[in-house]
């Protein structure tokens, strides 16, 4: 399989800033490695706690240059806005409550944001991030990175070809077992600040993984919604949001054809499973079914006909897999490389307006947009939810 060229560099790597992502924190790490893997970027500054003193020692623990490491995104964003080498991009990987505040602080001092998903903790702030992307004119970016993996890529160029016909049906699901004990009691970080509705927002599992499945069955298919009808439960005694969500989705007629019709199931308390996010799309010419714990393979099932097997760098897989692929066929490729293939069509955009030239049309990322529809999904769910599975339509 031939490999295509990733060198586009014109001026150097990115000045990229960190908000968040200091000890102890998981997120801030992928982000890093992701950030540096095509050495499209290079870490020069960062806020990387609320805590000064983690956030020096952290800073510390990365090399950057202490007049460089801030105890607040206030300070930092001010400071680098006013440095001739100052950062050109910020990461956000903070818990989900600060991304607005963070957002807006870099924003309006001109820097391009890339920001971890869900977009917000509320519908509202996203609504205010959005209007306020619009105005900036700077690049933001969501690390949805499950779009970045190849076979997922595959699997939409495949069904904007028509090679499975109409679609018919969608099934996605994102089911985890680490809560399906109270391990927020335990001092786990991870576990707190999910599971606190002032920091993750209204969606437990709908917040942290069912925005994955939702965005992940958006992406792929192109179809838009229409209606939710959602059942969230809290299993785990006393936890004050989801751990588990089935949602039933109706989506919009496209093209002349039926409307799609489609199920979403998110669960954190499912033990045997560890991260097996799935997606399966049916129409009718055919089926593809994709799974992120074996990502370089999809299934493709012409209808009456033997199921086949496409594996990243085999045969079948086309140009959309092939642009973001980085090794040769047979080598895992996953989860920091779906990552990665975020940062690297950032970077791409970003240079294209570091020059004033036009975005490249396949220059391919999650936007603020996409974010609010996120945080549009997971308040329909808590309000369908609450009124005993109606039908719900997103208030986006």
């Amino acid at each position: 399989m031939a490999i295509a060229a990733r060198d586009d560099r014109t001026a150097g790597p990115i000045r990229l800033g960190m908000v968040g992502g200091g000890q102890g924190a998981f997120i801030g790490g992928v982000h890093r490695i992701a950030a540096r893997l095509d050495g499209e970027f290079q870490l020069v500054a960062g806020a990387l706690s609320s805590d000064p003193e983690r956030a020096r020692a952290s800073a510390a623990e990365l090399g950057l240059d202490p007049a460089r490491s801030y105890g607040s995104f206030e300070e930092m964003a001010r400071a680098e806005a006013a440095r001739s080498d100052g950062i050109e991009a910020v990461s956000i990987v903070t818990p989900n409550h600060m991304h607005w505040p963070a957002a807006e602080a870099f924003l309006n001092a001109g820097i391009h944001v890339i920001c971890d998903k869900p977009l917000t903790s509320s519908l509202a702030d996203a609504r205010k991030l959005a209007a306020l992307v619009e105005k900036s004119g700077r690049l933001f970016v969501l690390t949805h990175n499950y779009t970045g993996y190849p076979m997922v890529r595959q699997a939409r160029e495949m069904i904007r070809a028509g090679e499975i016909g109409d679609i018919r049906v969608v099934q996605a699901e994102y089911p985890q077992d680490w809560l399906t004990e109270k391990v927020e009691e335990t001092g786990s970080k991870q576990a707190g600040w999910r599971t606190d509705p002032s920091k993750s927002g209204a969606g437990g599992a709908t917040g942290d993984i069912g925005t994955h499945a939702y965005n992940l069955a958006r992406f792929v298919s192109g179809l838009e919604l229409d209606t939710l009808a959602a059942d969230l439960s809290a299993f785990v005694d006393g936890r004050r949001v989801d751990d588990n969500a089935h949602v039933m989705l109706r989506f919009k007629a496209m093209g002349g054809a039926p409307a799609a019709k489609g199920m979403l199931w998110a669960s954190q308390v499912a033990p045997g499973n560890e991260n097996a996010l799935r997606l399966r799309v049916y129409g009718t010419k055919g089926g593809l079914e994709w799974e992120q714990e074996q990502p370089n393979h999809l299934w493709y099932t012409p209808f009456g006909e033997p199921k086949r097997l496409i594996t990243r760098g085999g045969a079948g897989a086309g140009a959309a897999a092939a642009r973001v692929s980085r090794i040769p066929g047979g080598h895992p490729e996953g989860y920091l490389e779906g990552f990665a293939t975020i940062y690297c069509e950032a970077a791409r955009a970003i240079r294209a307006l570091r020059e004033g030239t036009t975005l490249p049309d396949d220059a391919i990322f999650p936007t603020v947009h996409d974010g609010v529809e996120g945080v549009a999904f997971i308040e329909a769910c808590v309000r369908s939810s609450n009124e005993n599975g109606a039908w719900t339509r997103l208030d986006s």
